[in-house]
């Protein structure tokens, strides 16, 4: 059984120390998302003891954790049926938009939705969501970010992180990428870490 995770043990292996303004985000697990979906993404469902040991590590330590979620309208403007490039997926309040049962979210996680409004995109967990206000508001100073998918709606979460003035931190055995073209994740990878993102393993905060 692993050891709780520390400061300490962040600090050693990666030179980052979790405390009082850090927080975990969670991105769009959800069952469209995983195999089975509406819009599986290869290897989802490989995240979520990644995932589980995380959310742990963070709920031992004290410090907040957040989901966003996809929380489409049926006609929502990113669906095929209405012009968009993907099939309908995660609407809201029915099966598909819900986390897997096997995903440990505690009951005071911040849960955030978006996409809520069927004529614009978000991929972007901050977009019209209100979560840079409240991240802000309670000190917040870096993210660390896990989910899917690395090449849509992490790499945005990670960059608009940054433009709120926030440190961000990608877990990279914590993502993984639709690649609809070969690579898009790892191009999104080195674009994040060019852009300033940090970039590193999960076993630091669970070891």
């Amino acid at each position: 059984m692993s050891a709780p995770a520390t400061s300490e043990t962040l600090t050693q292996q990666t030179g980052l120390k979790p405390g009082p303004g850090e927080a975990l985000l969670v991105v769009d697990v959800q069952n469209d998302f995983l195999p089975g979906g509406k819009q599986a993404v290869r290897g989802g469902n490989d995240l979520i003891p990644v995932l589980n040991r995380l959310i742990a590590a963070f709920e031992r330590l004290g410090l907040p954790i957040y989901a966003s979620r996809d929380w489409h309208p049926s006609d929502h403007c990113s669906f095929r049926t209405e012009g968009g490039p993907w099939p309908p997926h995660c609407i809201a309040g029915l099966r598909g938009a819900e986390p897997p049962a096997a995903l440990r979210l505690p009951g005071e996680t911040h849960i955030i939705y978006k996409g809520t409004s069927a004529y614009a995109d978000a991929y972007s967990a901050f977009q019209a969501t209100g979560l840079g206000v409240e991240l802000r508001r309670s000190g917040c100073r870096r993210v660390f970010i896990g989910g899917l998918a690395t090449d849509y709606c992490v790499r945005a979460t990670a960059l608009d992180a940054l433009r709120n003035g926030l440190d961000a931190f990608v877990f990279e055995n914590a993502v993984r990428a639709v690649d609809i073209h070969d690579g898009d994740g790892a191009r999104a990878l080195e674009e994040l870490r060019a852009a300033g993102v940090m970039l590193g393993n999960s076993d630091s905060l669970t070891s």
